[in-house]
């Protein structure tokens, strides 16, 4: 069966990149959520007026891959310590959030969540976000699964 699962973690592309070779992830792509604009553009979201987030939207089959496990990459691939931020991406929009599409996402994202808080893996404290998924509005195409187009663009055959 396909799920949809949803996660901001500072800029799309690295996490896009880093979930779409995950064996049982069918599909991913990167776009904005959580803001009241319809079809934002990178530039409206970058401008940290609409309060979208950059997030990357994966469908996978749990028959391969479960939502804990695509959980437990999105925390570890990102710092969650920082509000507004990852790396020297500073805005809004970098912001580290999950938007749950069922009850049962939230309820693995807050036990994953606490269980890390409790455990001391990160030096601060958590500031993700878990949230109900919104309006998913598709980023521009040159976004959609940008390193791996940088990467084919690059090679010389």
């Amino acid at each position: 069966m396909l799920h949809t699962a949803t996660f901001g973690a500072g800029c799309f592309w690295g996490i896009e990149a880093l979930l779409a070779q995950q064996p049982g992830v069918m599909k991913t792509s990167v776009g904005y959520m959580g803001g009241p604009k319809a079809n934002p553009s990178y530039q409206e979201v970058c401008s940290g007026e609409t309060d979208h987030v950059e997030v990357v939207q994966v469908e996978f089959t749990d028959g391969t891959i479960s939502y804990e496990q695509l959980l437990q990459l999105f925390w570890a691939n990102h710092d969650p310590t920082t509000p507004n931020r990852q790396g020297p991406d500073i805005g809004t929009q970098y912001r580290s959030v999950v938007f749950y599409h069922t009850q049962v996402q939230k309820v693995e994202a807050q036990a994953l969540m606490q269980q890390l808080q409790k455990s001391g893996y990160f030096p601060g404290p958590i500031v993700t976000a878990i949230e109900p998924a919104q309006e998913y509005w598709l980023a521009e195409e040159y976004h959609q699964q940008y390193l791996e187009k940088r990467h084919l663009s690059s090679c010389r055959f």
